[in-house]
């Protein structure tokens, strides 16, 4: 096997959802942020959650408000 070729890796990754850990993993980074685990998935907890990623909703309502669809 090569020396120097593989990258760094951390057996005590921690990984963050909202500021808070939620488990210790083995990664190649020191630390991962995430925005949804399986804590927080509507199809592990049985509940619906919404998440807006970027603004999406809001470009969607601008695109399609006011009278967009009213007949011409």
């Amino acid at each position: 096997m090569k020396d120097k070729i593989h990258p760094k890796y951390y057996p005590s990754c921690q990984v963050f959802h909202n500021g808070q850990v939620v488990m210790t993993v083995g990664a190649t980074t020191p630390e991962l942020h995430v925005e949804v685990w399986s804590g927080t998935h509507p199809f592990f907890t049985g509940k619906q959650t919404f998440v807006d990623a970027a603004g999406r909703v809001e470009k969607f309502q601008r695109k399609y408000a006011g009278n967009y669809f009213a007949k011409k």
